[in-house]
């Protein structure tokens, strides 16, 4: 390393995010960026590990520990440390093709495994991979590479996600011929329309890699449903192999008394409408809109923190985020050891947003919802909530109990349901008839990736059920790879 006492020499820091009351007047990322010496000096705190744990990619708990996609990061911290940014880029897109989006959504499990944060600030891997990638689009080395044979062969991708999305890019690379479809009107899926534009720039960010890609011969065929809009028999007449990348879209509902009342959405109804109105510059009335409202957001995870500061930036009246677990500790359990990641408190952006126009963190935790209060009209006026405690049933598992009287009703004009996806959609899964697993997903074997159709692949979200976008991009990978083995009988593909 190019400075071995560097973790011992400087403090963790990263950039100032802009100022929060600032922020919710408008729809540009929050993001800033450090000048370069200081950038520089953050690199320098990578240790020389024996063994380092920030790239290893596995489960521990249930949860990432280190990078899924397995990013090089100690090499590419020492050579920004020696002013290499070129070779430091360079070894990025080894691993990763989209460090851009990673840089800025993935919830960095790689630094909840850095060594020097078993009894310091972790090094600051995540503004340093943004950085990196950032640079080299303004230095004009990021460009077209396109491949140069074709082999003949046809794939077909299902969804324009994370995983289809760096699944299509590597099979490009491979020489393929890639066409993906998406049902939305622009390609992209999550990181289209399922983050919002202050987290993740469409035009300035997403749109660009998009356009690269298409330079690079992959076709985007959108306003396309498999399974409606064109048969899935058609695609498997058409194309030597199909990649389901479809991901797990079945928002999770809450069944309770009023659930019909206007004024109840899903998560993603909101954040998709929205979304569309900031890169159409014109919201046209299509929008659901928090302006004014008392809004309560039911979930507690980063969709739920994604409607918070939508919320916020529609000029809501009021805002609370209904948590049903209890609030993490400050530090580390003794059940939560280092390398898994970390469950501590911490606020995301929109809880940060919130406190500030507020005065306080608006998650209120160990509590849930019991029904939804009408208005003369039939509209959500109001939510009835209790606080729970976890107690374990009859067969070992925790289970949600009421407390006696903590029943509450808030007021509430608006009500966002957040509390994750159950899976896959499954009619193209029917239509296709491939197998699929006692949760619903596409069954295919980690590290295969093939269904029970040979000639028919699976990655990200629809195989594994829910995940970060990470795991997507490292499963969207891993099936290009066998995709590509299956087609050719061998693979040069990583």
């Amino acid at each position: 390393m190019g400075k071995p006492t560097g973790f011992l020499e400087y403090v963790r820091e990263l950039p100032l995010d802009r100022p929060a009351l600032e922020r919710i007047k408008d729809w540009n990322e929050f993001h800033d960026h450090m000048p370069e010496d200081k950038l520089r000096t953050q690199a320098a705190r990578c240790m020389d590990c024996g063994v380092p744990f920030c790239h290893t990619g596995t489960l521990l708990s249930g949860m990432a520990s280190g990078c899924p996609i397995n990013n090089l990061i100690p090499e590419w911290n020492d050579l920004v440390y020696r002013g290499l940014w070129r070779e430091a880029l360079d070894r990025l897109h080894r691993t990763n093709n989209f460090p851009e989006f990673t840089g800025r959504v993935c919830p960095a499990p790689c630094e909840g495994s850095c060594v020097l944060g078993i009894n310091a600030p972790p090094v600051t891997i995540k503004n340093m991979e943004c950085s990196i990638i950032d640079r080299g689009w303004e230095e004009g080395w990021v460009l077209p590479e396109p491949p140069k044979k074709r082999t003949g062969k046809k794939v077909a991708v299902i969804g324009s996600g994370p995983a289809g999305l760096s699944a299509a890019a590597q099979l490009n690379k491979a020489g393929h011929w890639v066409t993906v479809y998406e049902r939305a009107d622009r390609p992209g899926g999550l990181l289209m329309y399922g983050i919002p534009n202050m987290k993740l720039d469409k035009k300035e960010v997403v749109l660009r890699r998009l356009d690269l890609l298409s330079k690079e011969g992959i076709e985007f065929v959108c306003n396309t449903e498999i399974g409606r809009d064109l048969p899935a028999k058609q695609l498997m007449d058409d194309f030597d192999a199909i990649v389901l990348c479809t991901g797990a879209t079945k928002p999770r509902d809450l069944p309770i008394e009023g659930r019909s009342l206007q004024g109840i959405h899903f998560a993603m109804e909101f954040l998709t409408a929205n979304t569309r109105g900031v890169i159409e510059g014109d919201f046209n009335g299509n929008h659901i809109s928090a302006a004014g409202k008392d809004v309560i957001v039911i979930g507690g995870g980063d969709t739920g923190t994604d409607c918070v500061g939508t919320s916020l930036r529609h000029g809501c009246r009021s805002l609370v985020q209904v948590e049903i677990l209890p609030k993490p500790p400050a530090e580390r359990a003794a059940d939560n050891p280092w390398p898994e990641w970390p469950k501590v408190y911490k606020m995301d952006y929109g809880q940060e947003e919130a406190a500030a126009k507020f005065g306080a963190d608006p998650r209120v935790y160990l509590t849930t919802a019991k029904k939804f209060l009408a208005d003369d009209q039939g509209r959500v006026s109001g939510v009835h909530l209790v606080n729970i405690t976890w107690k374990r049933n009859d067969k070992g598992a925790f289970v949600p109990e009421e407390v006696a009287g903590s029943d509450k009703v808030l007021p509430a004009q608006l009500v966002l349901l957040a509390m994750g996806f159950l899976g896959p959609e499954q009619p193209l899964l029917e239509q296709l008839g491939v197998e699929r697993d006692p949760r619903s997903n596409v069954r295919a074997d980690y590290g295969k990736y093939q269904t029970s159709l040979p000639k028919v692949f699976a990655a990200g979200d629809c195989r594994r059920g829910q995940s970060l976008v990470v795991w997507a991009f490292n499963e969207g990978r891993g099936a290009a790879r066998e995709c590509d083995r299956w087609l050719m009988g061998a693979t040069d593909l990583p």
